[in-house]
């Protein structure tokens, strides 16, 4: 399998994040896609391909143009204001729907961001922009006619919605490339999203189409964050209805309980007959995840791919979560085997 990777990660790596009441050192950090990249190389999983630059133009198909310029100039605005490496927020608009966009940094970043776990720093613009064109990139590589694509995406992007960023995310990947794989003749897309907590931000951009199905595993948001979205009568609205699926399930759920539902998702997908597939890859449903509190073993994951790769539908992966640098990885890269298998 082609995996698709930019080095411009890097440039995003926030010193803390608040956690439980306490500012800690960032969970999402780069050593995570270096494991991913080291792994993927010492198995021989295939080629390693550079990103290419798309250019702004799929961005701003999922992305409000003002997000956008507030992605690139926040930091720089932060840098006036104070000498912290990290831009954090604040301050929250309850109303956001009415309110009136402020005018000052510390107003923006309360504005456009939903939690204070996920810091800006001086590179986070690039980081972003990098793991978008990484996902396009790989998406070109499905459309041109191979089986299926990796793209090692960081920052992950599931999170984001068209004009909030949070839970590490900042531009949702996973919903730039579903667009541009109908914009290059796809009717129909689905998109399955495996990580330990929802994709809030993929449900949201998609909730009142029937072009792009999704489907979500995930921890019962009663429980787990993001707590707000992702429950199972959320399926969609107008012409949505019924394109949007969720399954959460509870703390502790093991192997049995999750293949129930990762069935039951494909199956829903299987009748769909998307023309192309995403699949929004975190693995931090692992046991001894730092963040998630399932408990699928490596061996599980590679079943996951083999019956992900039941569908015969071109598929792109996409990474998003996963924390244990122990195992990230293996578990990843089991996804990827099992699909091939």
């Amino acid at each position: 399998m082609i995996t698709v990777y930019s080095d411009e990660h890097k440039y995003h790596h926030g010193s803390g994040e608040l956690f439980r009441g306490s500012v800690v050192p960032c969970v999402e950090n780069p050593d995570r896609a270096s494991e991913i990249l080291s792994r993927i190389r010492t198995i021989g999983l295939g080629d390693v391909r550079p990103a290419h630059d798309f250019g702004l133009s799929p961005v701003y198909r999922v992305h409000t143009e003002r997000f956008i310029a507030f992605l690139q100039s926040a930091f720089d605005q932060w840098k006036s204001i104070s000498d912290n490496p990290d831009a954090l927020p604040s301050a929250w608009t309850s109303h956001r729907p009415s309110a009136e966009e402020p005018q000052s940094i510390n107003g923006w970043l309360g504005y456009y961001s939903f939690d204070a776990g996920t810091p800006i720093t001086a590179g986070t613009w690039r980081a972003a922009k990098a793991a978008a064109d990484t996902a396009l990139t790989a998406q070109a590589i499905v459309r041109e006619g191979a089986p299926a694509a990796f793209a090692l995406t960081r920052p992950p992007g599931h999170h984001a919605s068209s004009e909030q960023y949070g839970g590490y995310c900042f531009l949702n990947n996973a919903a730039i490339a579903a667009e541009a794989m109908l914009r290059d003749g796809a009717d129909r897309v689905a998109i399955i999203d495996i990580d330990y907590h929802h994709g809030n931000g993929t449900q949201a951009i998609f909730y009142d189409r029937s072009d792009v199905l999704f489907v979500s595993i995930h921890a019962d948001p009663a429980q787990e964050y993001p707590f707000y979205h992702g429950y199972a009568q959320e399926t969609g609205n107008e012409s949505g209805e019924g394109f949007n699926v969720n399954y959460p399930l509870p703390i502790g759920t093991g192997w049995e309980r999750y293949r129930e539902a990762l069935d039951d998702g494909l199956r829903r997908i299987s009748t769909y007959g998307p023309d192309a597939l995403v699949v929004s890859l975190g693995v931090d449903t692992f046991d001894g995840d730092p963040l998630g509190k399932f408990r699928l073993t490596s061996d599980n994951f590679t079943e996951i791919g083999r019956r992900i790769s039941e569908l015969s539908t071109p598929t792109l992966f996409i990474l998003e979560g996963g924390y244990d640098l122990e195992s990230i990885g293996l578990n990843v890269t089991n996804v990827l085997c099992g699909f091939e298998e």
